[in-house]
């Protein structure tokens, strides 16, 4: 028998088959993988700290982290359901025509000077309870209540 002239044995073949396929099997679980990581990111802000200060001056203090996986766009404020657009002396400057955009893993500290006319006569009231909300540009809102001292 000539042994030189045999192809491969049908053991060897099935080997070479598995391993070619767990290795298109790995293949396609990275490139699935990479295409959730996509679709599945998300907005998350979180306000770590709303106080006011005190004195004549009052202001409300809002520290906003964000804790999602996308970035993300404050376009407003709202006290009390009422948006601010611009004129309520937000430091950062914050209106829906002057976004702030924050990275993933960002931090802000947003001071807000007086509260929208509507609400009030453009001072912030002691003792009294605000919510103050944060409007994202995707429709989100992120409410904290606030006690003015």
């Amino acid at each position: 028998m000539n042994r030189s002239k045999l192809g491969i044995s049908p053991v060897v073949a099935t080997v070479i088959l598995v391993a070619v396929a767990i290795v298109i099997a790995i293949a396609v679980a990275f490139w699935a993988s990479g295409l959730v990581g996509i679709f599945t990111r998300f907005e998350k802000l979180e306000i770590t700290s709303a106080y006011a200060t005190g004195g004549e001056q009052r202001q409300v203090i809002l520290v906003v982290r964000n804790t999602g996986s996308s970035d993300t766009s404050i376009d407003d404020i709202y006290v009390n359901g009422i948006p601010c657009n611009g004129e309520c002396g937000i430091d950062p400057d914050i209106s829906p025509s002057n976004t702030y955009l924050m990275k993933t893993g960002s931090q802000v500290i947003i001071q807000i000077s007086y509260p929208p006319t509507l609400v009030t006569q453009g001072s912030w009231t002691s003792g009294i309870s605000y919510e103050v909300s944060i409007h994202t540009a995707s429709g989100k809102s992120y409410p904290v209540a606030v006690l003015i001292p």
